[in-house]
């Protein structure tokens, strides 16, 4: 008689969130909730230039205030050889400044005091004497040859220059647009925006005098890489440092690198003996702290005259700031902008990217665009928009012509990438009937037949954005982070009981690693994600990787999980073999548990072949008890998620406000092991598209002052400026990850603001503005007045 067996049960699905629980209690513990017995406070004291040298530092009022333990300043951390730390892009950068300050808000010095209120009360008491200089505040000026030197103490140097970078064949690149029957060209600019986490950065240090082990509990989004570099600035050695990264309220890949405050912090505990807390407040944050974007693009697009897209060249000029801070793998010095052919059949491409040092906190920090992408598919959808406009062609209709088909995948681009999967026609189409395209566009052009028959009225605009991803850094051959390989490792630990604590190596800052690292566990061993715990963020309890930024999550801590389950998994059949006194040979893994093949009924699931391993039951030679796996995985390519984003948007023309009313987001993020998480991650990534796109602006004045300092002064985006968003999907698995998953957690903001963007222009019929589109720079768009300066690249 055959049993009949039930399907085979599934960990994937909507789950709610592990870590909610806590969350919503008031439960979580963060950075700031973290004390430790006789705990020390720090406080720094920041330029209020952008470029000045210091002549004189003065600590002997602060040091006399009665609260007050330590003042460190540059010469006292040069003294010890700490004053310069290496950054992930093979540049230096000051932790104090001795010489001169670069920017507004550059750290000067650090006092260490009783309580948070007496450190920054004795700041005030600190006395610099400065000698002003003049700043280097546009990009565009910074390699004229009579430019003041920003980096003057690097000996030998010139100008400001900082690198060189070029992707893809000129030559070939040069032909196609020679032959081509039409080019466009536009200037673009993406401005500096900062990512302002609800949590600003933050750390406890504390050197116990006596063992001289260093523990820091930090808001860092790589724990393990923080580890490596503390011990390296310190000289204490690794296994005598342990990191622990709480509960973290976002990152957005703005607490992935190392900040001045941190090894401050570590110093002011060596000096003093005690723990030293320090938490920059939000004006700190926003001034000083990791900015991103600000590049200067030149773009140029080769086409037939039929609209069959042929070539794309660009020139980039992207502002660092005073020190070339960008957490990037350190073999891509403009990160990934190589794929700037975005999902396009091109037959060639190539761009050079120049950066340069300019008088602004250091910038290129990894904003949720895992490494320049966000920029780069900016440009390509900017460039597509142009095209269509200069020859008259439906926008959807352009892209769906030339987007790439299945059969050309694996695609290698013009640049060198090979993207892995995709139906991109497919992902387009879905978008395109979920917004009902053809209802909009005649709703478009009823809305502004209207208002030039009237002067009144809406007028209506209908965006897109059709983008490719590269996640899941990466190849240990190709990419590294100050010497580090970016493979990242899992350890997987199966009880008596059948429960299982998974340790690995990235860090959550609210993407729900809690859950959907139970679930895929639980989903190669049959178990139920209750039943597995995942630990994170503690240098002493988890296997070492570089973190979590640029999506990096499920596609390589992930496959590590993944591939640890199916390793414990394997074991068990052996010790399943033993225990039912078959061959292993002859066990099949179905529904769960493993099964003599034949017989269904006579099998074993995980928690029995647990309670077994860790038994007096004999196994076979050479077969070991316990359950117990790990695995450091290398991923052998980056994945490749893609979207069809349509924005649709109302102007109202007297004003130039902009209120986006509809918002179709169909990703292909391949396999979904969480569709409520995903969903979620998309929600957000949307609304920081609205934000980057339509308000949000890092700006500076001509003296390097910086202008957005507050929320009052730098706008975000609110539920208010966010339409009912509308999620639509397609799946195609990545071929070469475990589980097929791609990851998701930055594609929203690498494809929403070229949507918004080109849904405005759209509206108003304008070819190119640069964001952000506030109300008055459309308005002065509409008007037909200048919207902004030359913006030639030298």
């Amino acid at each position: 008689m055959v049993v009949p067996t039930a399907p085979a049960p599934t960990a994937y699905g909507r789950l709610p969130r592990k870590e909610d629980a806590r969350f919503v209690r008031g439960r979580g513990r963060f950075i700031d909730d973290i004390s430790a017995p006789g705990m020390l406070h720090g406080a720094i004291l920041r330029s209020p230039y952008a470029h000045a040298r210091i002549l004189e530092v003065d600590t002997s009022a602060a040091l006399s205030h009665p609260k007050v333990h330590a003042v460190l300043t540059g010469a006292d951390l040069e003294a010890r050889g700490m004053a310069w730390m290496a950054t992930a892009s093979h540049d230096v950068a000051a932790v104090l400044a001795t010489d001169k300050v670069r920017y507004q808000g550059q750290e000067i010095a650090f006092v260490v005091a009783e309580d948070h209120y007496s450190a920054r009360d004795a700041l005030a008491l600190i006395d610099v004497d400065y000698e002003p200089l003049t700043p280097v505040v546009d990009a565009r000026s910074a390699l004229d040859p009579d430019a003041p030197l920003v980096r003057d103490e690097i000996e030998g140097r010139t100008d400001n220059h900082v690198f060189d970078w070029e992707s893809g064949d000129p030559d070939a690149t040069e032909a196609v647009f020679a032959a081509a029957d039409h080019v466009s060209a536009c200037d673009l600019v993406y401005p500096r925006v900062h990512p302002a986490p609800l949590e600003t950065c933050g750390i406890l240090a504390d050197v116990d005098p006596v063992s001289g082990r260093l523990t820091v509990h930090a808001t860092t989004q790589a724990p393990h890489t923080h580890r490596v570099l503390y011990s390296r600035l310190t000289g204490i050695p690794e296994h005598r440092v342990r990191v622990v990264a709480p509960d973290i309220g976002g990152g957005f890949g703005n607490k992935v690198g190392i900040y001045p405050g941190y090894l401050c912090a570590i110093v002011g505990s060596m000096v003093t003996g005690l723990p030293v807390k320090w938490v920059e407040d939000r004006s700190e944050n926003l001034m000083a702290t990791s900015f991103a974007r600000d590049f200067h693009m030149h773009g140029e697009i080769a086409a037939t005259r039929d609209g069959r897209i042929v070539g794309l060249r660009v020139r980039v000029l992207a502002d660092h700031g005073a020190f070339n801070g960008t957490s990037q793998p350190a073999k891509f010095p403009a990160g990934f902008f190589g794929v700037f052919t975005g999902s396009y059949d091109l037959q060639a491409a190539h761009c050079r990217v120049t950066g340069v040092y300019t008088n602004k906190a250091p910038g290129g920090v990894a904003y949720a665009c895992s490494f320049r992408i966000t920029e780069a598919s900016y440009l390509v959808e900017r460039m597509v928009d142009v095209l269509a406009h200069d020859l008259g062609l439906d926008p959807a209709e352009l892209r769906m012509a030339n987007l790439l088909r299945p059969e050309q995948f694996p695609h290698p681009t013009p640049t060198g990438w090979e993207y892995d999967s995709g139906n991109y026609p497919q992902t387009l189409r879905v978008a395109l009937e979920m917004a009902g395209y053809q209802q909009l566009r005649a709703e478009q052009a009823r809305a502004r037949e209207e208002y030039t028959r009237t002067g009144r009225g809406r007028l209506v605009g209908v965006g897109l954005s059709f983008f490719t991803e590269a996640v899941g850094a990466g190849p240990r051959r190709l990419m590294d982070i100050m010497g580090l390989g970016m493979a990242d490792g899992a350890e997987l630990r199966v009880h008596p009981s059948g429960g299982a604590v998974l340790a690995v190596s990235c860090m959550s800052q609210g993407q729900g690693h809690e859950t959907t690292f139970a679930q895929m566990v639980a989903e190669e061993l049959g178990l139920t994600p209750d039943e597995v715990e995942v630990v994170q963020g503690d240098t002493d309890r988890t296997p070492f990787g570089l973190g979590t930024y640029g999506s990096r999550s499920t596609p390589v801590s992930g496959a590590a999980a993944v591939l640890a389950s199916r390793k414990v998994r394997e074991r068990a059949r052996l010790v399943a073999g033993a225990m039912l006194e078959v061959d292993p040979d002859d066990l099949e893994w179905t529904a769960g548990r493993w099964q003599v093949r034949g017989d269904p009924a006579a099998g074993a699931s995980i928690r029995e072949i647990a309670a077994a391993a860790h038994s007096d039951l004999e196994l076979p030679e050479g077969v070991e008890g316990h359950l117990d796996a790990s695995h450091v995985y290398n991923p052998p390519n980056l994945t490749y998620p893609c979207g069809a984003y349509i924005c649709v948007v109302d102007v109202d023309p007297g004003t130039g406000q902009v209120e986006v009313r509809r918002f179709v987001a169909v990703d292909d993020c391949g396999v979904r092991i969480n569709p409520m998480i995903v969903e979620g991650q998309v929600h957000g990534g949307l609304a920081d598209g609205i934000g980057m796109a339509l308000m949000e602006l890092v700006a500076f004045d001509e003296d390097g002052n910086h202008l957005g300092a507050s929320f009052m002064d730098y706008l975000l985006p609110t539920s208010m400026d966010c339409p009912a968003w509308e999620l639509g999907e397609t799946v195609t698995p990545s071929p070469h990850h475990p589980i097929g998953a791609k990851g998701v957690g930055e594609s929203a903001t690498v494809g929403s603001p070229a949507a918004v963007v080109n849904a405005v222009l759209d509206a108003i019929g304008v070819r190119h503005a640069d964001m952000p589109l506030t109300p008055a720079h459309v308005w002065r768009a509409v008007q037909g007045r200048p919207i902004r300066p030359d913006l030639a690249i030298r």
